[in-house]
């Protein structure tokens, strides 16, 4: 007997995920839990209708597939789904939850990320990850150093000098235990700084190839690692460079910018 869902809740999981389903008259018609390997079968058997899930990791991947199916999709912010759990949390009460919330006339929705955006997002969120490394790195090998009374002014920028202290074999004010082990800090901060130059390169690749990027670049202030975190964050929308917008990319190149 074929089911006629009008609206589905899909709380997602790591293996095993959780599916909700009413029809026209908001009956429920389907209440059952999915493994990860089945929820592309039942959902090409379901007539194209409106599927719900939480944002949260994985949700955008889940999102593209259902859409591609040719379902309506719809990401929900999971503050926004909270008030609608009628009981006590578990994986069945929040996808009845999610396949409620969507039919709110008044619901908020979260934009599908696709791909490409995926993947400029995850370039931002290495390197941010990385330049906490380097400023932790930059900081530790100078702090170890003045604790044998080795200090330069400005450290950050005379990281060099103080690498160089560390490589010297002659420099008999460095203990030799300490100097061994310092030496794998100075490694592990030139690998640092490789892997974000090549970061770096990647991500102008990904202006080379995106005229969006290129476009937001026009404006003062806006460089690579702006325009791509920019794009990598909209929707899919044709982009208009107005005043409006030249002031948000202004901010954003004027603050501490980890890309969105």
């Amino acid at each position: 007997m074929e089911v006629h869902a009008s609206v589905v809740g899909l709380d997602i999981a790591e293996s095993v995920f959780q599916v909700h389903a009413a029809d026209a008259a908001r009956r429920p018609v389907i209440r059952r839990n999915l493994r990860r390997e089945e929820v592309e079968t039942l959902f090409r058997r379901l007539r194209p209708c409106l599927v719900a899930l939480e944002a949260c990791p994985g949700s955008h991947f889940w999102a593209r597939l259902l859409r591609d199916i040719g379902h309506d999709v719809r990401l929900l912010p999971a503050q926004y789904v909270r008030p609608y759990v009628k009981t006590n949390k578990n994986d069945a009460a929040d996808a009845e939850a999610i396949c409620e919330a969507v039919t709110r006339p008044t619901m908020r929705f979260v934009p599908i990320k696709e791909e490409m955006q995926q993947e400029v997002l995850v370039l931002h969120r290495v390197r941010e990850m990385l330049i906490r490394q380097r400023t932790q790195l930059t900081n530790a090998i100078p702090g170890h150093l003045t604790e044998f009374g080795i200090s330069a002014p400005n450290r950050a920028h005379n990281i060099g000098l103080l690498t160089k202290v560390i490589e010297d074999e002659d420099f008999e004010e460095l203990p030799a235990v300490a100097r061994h082990a310092l030496r794998y800090l100075v490694e592990q901060l030139r690998e640092v700084k490789t892997k974000l130059f090549r970061i770096d390169r990647d991500l102008m690749a990904v202006v080379e190839r995106s005229d969006a990027c290129r476009r937001l670049m026009t404006i003062p202030g806006v460089g690579v690692v702006t325009a791509t975190a920019l794009v990598s964050s909209m929707r899919a929308v044709r982009l208009q460079i107005g005043p409006p917008f030249r002031r948000v990319a202004w901010v954003c190149s004027e603050t501490a910018f980890h890309g969105w």
